[in-house]
């Protein structure tokens, strides 16, 4: 038999976190519905590829979507160096059972050192940099234009839902490839947007920019103002800007030194929020960490900002992320349907994983009341009879399974998980309990819707 529980007996949160939304759209959500592209960006992507023609364009798009995915970091010189003296002493170590008085030591010792160097080749990813030239700069926003859009918005709505007073005047957008990011930030911000600097190492890839910009009509006026493409940073170290976008930028670079350099330049510049997204792989989110602990630990010597850094988002805490400390190591990454450009072949809507890292100069408007906490939901929720199901990571620095029912959490934060996704934050509130009303003789214990 169930039993009744009175509305007056659940527990009740000490604090208001709703702050007079629904359920539905409580302050922590902020997955948004499947993305499109603005309309004239999309036809000027397509004007572009019909006027092009590019033999195999689909397959080409492919097998560049499957290589940028798969991609790892280069290996560091002192982890190649560690391995190869491990791999020498184990060979030694076989060697020496079996050695003979008369082998040649020196002819031992280059039978060794090839064999190491050989099987070093084998086994080490071998990283390459792309040039994106002109045809592979086409390549890539055929693969990449939709989805990266799409990642980039999720994690910029996430300053939009969460600082609303936010109103930046000046965008850096560092690796800004096709210009994407200019069109996010001019449609969640326009009004107060007064310069948009997008810096891109490629020539041939702001070329196709600012075709984009321009609906691919070189004698038309580019549909967002005051966009300024440069080859490369602006060189003061005190001129900053109110938000700083890398994304898909850390992973075409070659080792973890020119990541954390760039990183530390990129926060210089930083006026107000530093973004940063990566494919959401193993790779993409341990470039993510990287960043963070060397924006989070590192002392400058020379400081033009003293502000420091704090974490805005996804992470709840400035702790070792839990996700690296268990093994099998798994990502950390969210996702976001997106409208693909419409290709042959490809119609349906898609779904893309990307790792995210917001950092803030600026301290909250309102600091988070007592008894009141927010988790992020790392998994898919998974809504069930009178329960649901929530795999958070939490401002302690662990990662939790929460089961949350009317009964335990309130019905407030119940109803709150049952309208949550993958990506949203969830609150963790302390209660007033009180004594609930029982109206049957049965000892099961059964939540409430």
């Amino acid at each position: 038999m169930f039993r009744s529980v009175s509305s007056a007996s659940l527990p009740q949160p000490k604090v208001d976190f709703l702050k007079g939304e629904l359920h539905r759209k409580h302050p922590g959500v902020t997955n948004l519905k499947t993305v499109r592209l603005p309309e004239q960006l999309q036809l000027a992507a397509q004007s572009i590829i019909h006027r092009v023609r590019m033999p195999q364009l689909v397959e080409r798009s492919q097998k560049l979507t499957n290589f940028l995915w798969s991609r790892k970091r280069a290996v560091e010189d002192l982890m190649l160096r560690q391995k190869a003296v491990s791999m020498e002493k184990e060979l030694w170590g076989k060697a020496v059972q079996n050695i003979r008085e008369d082998v040649d030591e020196q002819l031992l010792e280059d039978r060794i050192r090839k064999k190491v160097l050989s099987e070093l080749r084998r086994t080490t990813h071998r990283w390459t940099p792309l040039k994106y030239d002109e045809d592979l700069s086409i390549v890539y926003m055929a693969a990449r234009l939709a989805g990266g859009y799409a990642a980039v918005r999720r994690a910029l709505n996430e300053i939009k839902k969460r600082h609303p007073s936010f109103a930046p005047q000046t965008l850096l957008d560092f690796g800004s490839g096709l210009g994407t990011v200019a069109w996010l930030v001019c449609k969640g911000w326009g009004d107060s947007l007064k310069e948009i600097v997008c810096v891109d190492s490629s020539a041939a890839m702001n070329v196709l920019a600012e075709q984009l910009l321009k609906g691919d009509d070189e004698r038309a006026q580019p549909h967002i103002k005051h966009v300024y493409f440069r080859q490369f940073l602006p060189v003061s170290p005190k001129v900053q800007f109110d938000l700083v976008v890398a994304a898909f930028t850390l992973s075409e670079l070659p080792n973890a030194n020119d990541r954390a350099d760039v990183v530390t330049t990129l926060w210089r510049k930083t006026n107000s929020y530093l973004v940063l997204v990566e494919n959401g792989t193993k790779e993409g989110h341990q470039m993510m960490m990287e960043a963070r602990d060397v924006l989070l630990k590192k002392q400058e010597k020379v400081v033009h900002d003293s502000r420091p850094a704090s974490v805005f988002a996804p992470c709840p805490h400035e702790m070792m992320c839990p996700k690296l400390a268990k093994e099998p190591v798994m990502p950390c990454n969210f996702h976001q349907r997106y409208h693909p450009l419409p290709l042959p072949g490809r119609h349906e809507c898609q779904t893309e994983k990307f790792s995210y890292l917001i950092l803030s100069r600026t301290k909250p408007a309102e600091p988070t009341p007592e008894g009141l906490d927010w988790g992020r939901l790392i998994a898919p929720v998974l809504c069930r009879t009178r329960h649901v199901h929530c795999h958070m990571c939490c401002s302690d620095g662990r990662l939790q399974h929460m089961v949350v029912t009317a009964r335990k959490h309130s019905r407030d934060v119940y109803r709150c998980a049952r309208n949550s996704e993958w990506g949203d934050q969830l609150p963790i509130v302390e209660y007033v309990k009180e004594e609930t009303e029982v109206h049957s003789d049965s000892s099961d214990l059964h939540p409430v819707k």
